[in-house]
This record gives C-alpha cells, sequence and structure tokens, in this order.
C-alpha cells in the first residue's frame, strides 16, 4: 500500500476515534485529555496497535497545537494586562520557583542523580503545562472567571523563564561552559525582550495591518504570523510558545475577537493532536520501575502547584473558590517538561531520567484535569460555603480575654 494512503488511513482513523473519545468524555462530565493520552499510549510505540506512517505528521502537529493553544491564550488579554498581571504576579512567580523547583533538585540529589541531572529535574517539576491548563480552562468555561488572569500571570512567568532557562540549561548539557552558556542566554534575552516591544509599543500598527472584513485572510494572515514568530523564537533557543503567546498579546479590538471565533476549530483539532503524540512517545514497558517514586514527587509536586495558586490568588483579592479553583488549575506538568527531559537524555546525563519524567508528567496531566474539576462538584461547594459563612461569623465575634 502507498504510503500516502496509509498516511491517511492513520490519520483517518485516529482522529475519528478522538471525537469518540471526546464525545464520550463530555458525556460523562470528564475532560478529554486523559483520554486524548490513553489513546496515544495505545497506538505508541510498545502500544496497542503502533502508527508507523504518520508519526512525523503527528509530531508536526502537536507542535502547532501547542502554538495554537499559547496564541489562543494571548488574544484573551492586551499588552495593558498582560504588563500589569506580570508585576502583580511577580512575587507569586518567586514561590512558585521555591516550591516546584526545589522538590525536585532535593529528589534528584537524593538519588545520587549529580548537580546536572539536578538542574534538569528542577526544570522538569518547575514548570506547569500551558497548554494542557489552556485547554482545562477552556474545556470548564472558566475563561472569563476571576482567577484566569492569576493564572495566566504564573503560566508567563514560567513560560518566559523557560526562555531563558532552555538555552542555559542547553549549554550546561551539551559542556560549553560558563562563556557559551552566557552567550545563549544573551541571545535568549534579547530576543524576548524585542518581541515585547513590538507586542506592547507596536500592537495597534499590527492589528491594522490585518484585515477583519475578508475572513480567509484574516485566518491566514494570523495564522502565518503566529507560526512564523514561533519559529524565529524557537530558532533563537526561546520557547515557540512564549513566541505564539506574544503574537496573540499584540493582536487586539476587532482582529482579536474574530481570529479567536476563527482559530478555535483549528486549535481544537491540533491540540488533540498535541495530547495524543505525548503519548505516543512513551513506551508503557519503561513505566513500571520508576512508577512509584513518580507518584510520590507527582503528589509532592502538585500539593505545592496548589499552594502557589492559593497564594497568587489571594494576593490578588480573590475569594476562596477562586484560589481552589487556581490553584489545582496549575497542577499539569506537559511540554516543557517532556523538552527538558529530552536534552537531558540525548546529552546522557541519566538514562532513568526520561521514564521517570514521562510518569510524573502523565500522572499530573491524567490527574490534573480531572481534580481541576472538584470546585464544581456541589459537595465541594457547599463546603466552601460553610468555610465563608464560619469565617465572616468569627470576623464579627469580638475578641475576649
Amino acid at each position: 500500500m502507498h504510503g500516502t494512503t496509509v498516511l491517511l488511513i492513520e490519520v483517518g482513523a485516529l482522529l475519528f476515534a478522538l471525537g469518540m473519545l471526546g464525545r464520550l468524555g463530555r458525556r460523562i462530565g470528564l475532560s478529554p485529555i486523559p483520554l486524548y493520552l490513553l489513546a496515544g499510549l495505545a497506538f505508541g510505540h510498545g502500544g496497542l496497535l503502533p502508527l508507523s506512517a504518520s508519526e512525523e505528521f503527528i509530531e508536526v502537529g502537536a507542535e502547532i497545537g501547542v502554538i495554537l493553544l499559547l496564541v489562543m491564550l494571548g488574544l484573551e488579554y492586551s499588552a495593558t494586562e498582560l504588563v500589569g498581571n506580570l508585576r502583580s504576579a511577580a512575587p507569586a512567580g518567586i514561590v512558585d520557583a521555591l516550591l516546584n523547583a526545589l522538590p525536585g533538585a532535593a529528589f534528584a540529589l537524593l538519588l545520587g542523580w549529580g548537580w546536572k541531572a539536578t538542574l534538569v529535574l528542577a526544570g522538569i517539576t518547575w514548570v506547569s503545562s500551558s497548554g494542557v491548563v489552556a485547554k482545562v480552562l477552556g474545556d470548564l468555561g472558566r475563561l472569563g472567571n476571576r482567577e484566569t488572569p492569576v493564572i495566566l500571570s504564573v503560566l508567563v512567568i514560567e513560560d518566559l523563564a523557560m526562555a531563558f532557562y532552555l538555552p542555559l540549561i542547553t549549554a550546561v548539557l551539551a559542556g560549553v561552559g560558563f562563556v557559551g552558556g552566557m552567550q545563549a542566554l544573551a541571545v535568549a534575552v534579547v530576543t524576548v525582550i524585542a518581541v515585547l516591544v513590538l507586542a506592547i509599543r507596536y500592537g495597534g500598527a499590527i492589528s491594522k495591518a490585518v484585515s477583519v472584513q475578508d475572513a480567509e485572510a484574516l485566518l491566514l494572515s494570523v495564522l502565518g504570523l503566529t507560526l512564523f514568530v514561533a519559529g524565529v523564537a524557537a530558532e533563537l533557543n526561546v520557547s515557540a510558545a512564549v513566541g505564539a503567546f506574544l503574537v496573540g498579546i499584540a493582536l487586539s479590538g476587532q482582529v482579536a475577537h474574530h481570529a479567536v471565533e476563527m482559530l478555535s476549530p483549528l486549535r481544537d483539532l491540533f491540540a488533540a493532536v498535541f495530547f495524543v503524540f505525548f503519548g505516543l512517545t512513551t513506551n508503557p514497558a519503561d513505566m513500571p520501575p520508576v512508577l512509584l517514586p513518580a507518584f510520590g514527587l507527582a503528589v509532592l509536586t502538585m500539593a505545592t502547584k496548589v499552594l502557589t495558586g492559593y497564594v497568587a490568588a489571594r494576593q490578588a483579592g480573590i475569594a476562596l473558590p477562586g484560589r481552589l479553583r487556581a490553584g489545582l488549575a496549575l497542577m499539569p506538568r506537559g511540554e516543557f517538561s517532556v523538552v527538558i527531559a529530552g536534552l537531558a537524555v540525548v546529552s546522557g546525563v541519566q538514562p532513568q531520567l526520561a521514564p521517570l519524567a514521562t510518569a510524573y508528567v502523565l500522572i499530573t496531566v491524567v490527574s490534573g484535569p480531572l481534580l481541576a474539576r472538584i470546585p464544581d462538584y456541589a459537595w465541594a461547594k457547599s463546603w466552601l460555603r460553610r468555610r465563608a459563612a464560619t469565617r465572616r461569623t468569627t470576623e464579627r465575634v469580638p475578641a475576649t480575654d
């Protein structure tokens, strides 16, 4: 059978299966993300029915999926809101780094993996998955919630930090020395600042250059600009996701509104492919030996992420339900963690790092969307109301000697 024919059959069958899984998930009140991941495991290396002809296509589609998820997030906010949120969330960003990077570093040291593996595992446990979090917020209808800008601020700080961390860790793992690492970091800093300046100062001009009267031209212009900027950012060792997010920030007004409508179906398609690809790259046979330590690390760092979101939302004046929603939404790790682990594996730092990171990410990315629904359940709402009533009563009662 011709290679193209096999490709069409595999991709068509996969997309149809994803559609049925998504329908099943929504019917039983479950986010489709865990189902997409399990489908990837079933069709990946070591799975029940490995896909061969379409693997490269799915890999490219997965990269586009992350880019579209981030540009759609950026379209929800203006450059002014971004700067304001970053300033207000800076303390939470520091807390986030301390609470979530240190457990990974300590875990690597306990295993005796050395300082390079320690830096790698710290990055893996630090950063939430922007793609998964964006999908969860959309699935649960929370994009307009008060706590969403807080969540977004934490994600943006992490993604910007990755724009500096990834070139630095790449240089460290490659053994280029201090000078080479500083050069890579300098390129990343200059690139991020340049894109931010363009987005904030010239966003209006960019929006005017894109027509909202011609739907076809709008779709091609926004999609093309997003992929171009993301590709340039990745070529400069800066996160493609950061570049895509900043493109979304640069577009405003009617252009942003129409772009959201035009790109939403594409985002849903390629986001599903992204989650499937993550499962495809995982061999289930490598998981059992590292499952227990990965589970312990996941439980610890998911709890620290909840604390991170809680603190950030409290600083923004969000009520208790919003604080819990913010913390629970930040738990999944994903694309950045996989990229960091991949860099370490290529450099030969620690053979066990790859299966540990894969098991860790899968645990957080499967359980995270499920646990994020907790504040929406009736029993949780009732408990939160009782807590709020008890707190108000306590505050009204005067202190006695």
